[in-house]
């Protein structure tokens, strides 16, 4: 299955947040993606991270192209406003009414190696398409975007309409009871987590697992389906981050 989750439905992906995970949950979370380093020092320190280990991060961290140092502080580099623009796309999707039509992306690219055909594996599976069978790939025609045009020179694209109900469909193209286990351990667990660095850690997992959801259209998920709790619990998360940062600002 292309979606990304845990083998167990309700196991939860909790990875440790090093030095530099905190500094990106950070800066992709806050629009625009730039802090002043004496900002980012303060807000580090909540998270248990120190001074030396941040600035090592730092150090590290433009020399790998993941931040750019500005006057006064630290940017996201170019390639991760990507990663920014596809987090804020999972925690707010943007829909559209779905008229019963799919995407279908058909791969008709040949030749390549095993690591440009992961590649293209991955691209697709980011824009939240599933592969009903070598090389085809598809999902309701719901999400107001456009497929890149870069794509015409490895894939043809269409609209469908399959024979097979939709909702069948989409039970076999996603496993979408082990989404809706995990969405509600997370749910949970984030509901008991108190402290900041673990609060963060739970989050991060969160934003990981909405990155996951397939978006169907309400008429293809399961009953109680949880997305929506889980996403609105993220935003509250946002909010309480910034009123973290505004305080740290103010007492810095």
């Amino acid at each position: 299955m292309p979606m990304n989750v845990p083998a167990r439905p309700g196991a939860l992906d909790l990875r440790p947040l090093s030095a530099r995970s905190v500094v990106l949950s950070l800066l992709l979370g806050t629009h625009p993606p730039e802090l002043p380093v004496r900002q980012l020092v303060r807000l580090v320190e909540g998270f248990d991270v120190g001074g030396s280990t941040l600035r090592a991060a730092l150090s590290r961290m433009v020399a790998a192209g993941d931040l750019r140092r500005t006057d006064t502080g630290y940017r996201l580099s170019d390639r991760l406003l990507e990663r920014q623009r596809r987090q804020d796309d999972a925690v707010h999707p943007r829909t559209r009414p779905w008229d019963g039509e799919w995407e279908m992306v058909v791969v008709t690219a040949t030749g390549r190696g095993p690591g440009e055909r992961a590649d293209l594996r991955a691209r697709l599976t980011a824009l939240r398409l599933a592969e009903l069978r070598e090389g085809v790939w598809l999902r309701p025609a719901n999400l107001a975007r456009t497929l890149p045009g870069d794509l015409d020179r490895v894939a043809q694209r269409y609209t469908a309409r399959p024979g097979r109900p939709a909702r069948e469909l989409a039970r076999s193209l996603w496993p979408l009871d082990a989404w809706s286990a995990t969405a509600r351990a997370l749910l949970a667990h984030i509901a008991g987590v108190p402290r900041p660095a673990d609060r963060l850690t739970a989050f991060a997992a969160v934003v990981r697992h909405l990155l996951a959801d397939p978006v169907l259209p309400p008429g293809l998920l399961p009953a109680d389906w949880p997305g929506a709790g889980l996403r609105a619990a993220y935003a509250d998360y946002q909010r309480e981050l910034i009123g973290e940062v505004r305080a740290r600002v103010r007492g810095a």
